[in-house]
């Protein structure tokens, strides 16, 4: 979460600037402290003269405040014209290679990648994956209370409100994975609402595009047959999964939901225990949350598991 370094064209000048202010600042107050100490000490040396306890212009003394001003100005003055260069550098870029829509609800973050052909449209969950050096429109959108887009190493913080469309822009010149969190405080789980930013290599994201527009693979085998079911039963008021009867819009979809690394929202690293307790009692793990304690029975929880393990 560092934003003392960043990895792209989107936060690099804000880096640069917020490091440039910051050494003007040791700077100022470093000349501001030296001319204090020096003119205290000063003072001492001639406590037995009454002029010291004025400023006398025939010292010299109004020079210095002539000089300290007009610096000053003059720090000021260059420190706005960056600044002015630097909200220019990071404005929206007018062409986007890829357009992703994130709406933010108590407390994790839908994501759905856009196409002119609507075929190509696919929903995912708490993860945002786009290529290498291209240029993302991002549109912010909440389905609740006002929440905060920040990925620290990729961008500035972009608020998340109900009833408009705020829109930012990332781009990432180096491959890896960039963690982001809900930048405003919107409830008891704030703390639990962050999301992962996946920049991958221009081919192997067309690969993970490519297995994301695919619908789930059927069941193949009795156990992962009776485990749709239980998920039919139990799940799909809430859940999608593509290529079934599930079309719940409440929760994440889950089309694809093994290839994802983490669950909850980043909150837990995406192995089979942990999805096993947060679907049996997700109310533990994350009090509030939309997700219901559903309470279901050992062999229930049993054959959803195993049909979960195979979306991936």
């Amino acid at each position: 979460m560092s934003y003392l370094r960043t990895y792209g064209p989107a936060g690099d000048p804000g880096t640069r600037l917020g490091w440039g202010l910051g050494i003007v600042s040791i700077i100022v107050m470093a000349v501001i402290t030296l001319l204090l100490l020096g003119a205290i000490l000063r003072r001492r040396a001639r406590q037995g003269d009454p002029r010291a306890l004025a400023v006398q212009r025939d010292e010299g003394g109004m020079a210095w405040l002539y000089i300290g001003v007009g610096v000053s100005a003059v720090v000021v003055v260059g420190c706005v014209i960056w600044t002015m260069f630097t909200v220019a550098a990071i404005a929206m870029p007018a062409r986007t290679d890829l357009t992703v829509q994130v709406t933010g609800a108590q407390w994790w973050w839908s994501v759905r990648y856009q196409n002119d052909d609507p075929s190509r449209i696919f929903t995912a969950a708490n993860e945002i994956h786009i290529p290498v050096g291209r240029p993302v429109r991002i549109e912010l959108l909440s389905h609740d209370v006002i929440h905060s887009f920040w990925i620290p190493r990729l961008g500035g913080k972009m608020d998340v409100i109900p009833g408009q469309t705020n829109v930012t822009w990332l781009q990432a010149d180096k491959p890896g994975v960039y963690r982001g969190q809900c930048g405003e405080y919107c409830g008891a789980q704030h703390a639990h609402m962050s999301m992962y930013v996946i920049a991958d290599m221009p081919q192997d994201y067309l690969n993970w595009t490519r297995n994301q527009l695919q619908d789930a693979v059927a069941p193949d085998s009795m156990a992962t047959r009776n485990g749709q079911q239980a998920f039919l039963a139990h799940c799909a008021v809430c859940h999608a999964v593509r290529g079934t009867p599930a079309g719940g819009i409440l929760g994440p979809d889950l089309t694809h939901l093994m290839s994802r690394r983490t669950i909850a929202a980043g909150m837990l690293p995406n192995t089979p225990g942990n999805l096993a307790a947060w679907v049996a009692d997700s109310q533990a793990l994350k009090p509030g949350s939309q997700m219901p304690a559903l309470a279901l029975s050992g062999p229930d929880l049993s054959a959803v598991m195993t049909y979960l393990q195979t979306l991936r």
